[in-house]
């Protein structure tokens, strides 16, 4: 289970470029932080990740995406 806090610091170490969104590519070229990420949210693939929680379809994920992920999966203390 995350705080928020420690999911926004964790969303931040993903967003190499800081354009406030995790690409798929992010993901794949941090495969521990996408591997902790898989444990909170219950989704395996960083492809998934996106095709679910992907609000606005621009093939990556916001920080409001990733918490809601988090949320579903009741792993956000």
């Amino acid at each position: 289970m995350a705080t928020e806090q420690e999911l926004q610091s964790l969303f931040n170490e993903l967003d190499t470029d800081r354009d406030g969104k995790v690409s798929i590519n992010e993901l794949f070229l941090s495969p521990g932080l996408s591997a902790i990420i898989s444990a909170e949210t219950g989704i395996t693939s960083p492809q998934e990740l996106v095709l679910q929680y992907d609000s606005d379809g621009d093939r990556s994920i916001t920080f409001e995406d990733l918490k809601r992920a988090v949320e579903k999966a009741n792993n956000l203390t």
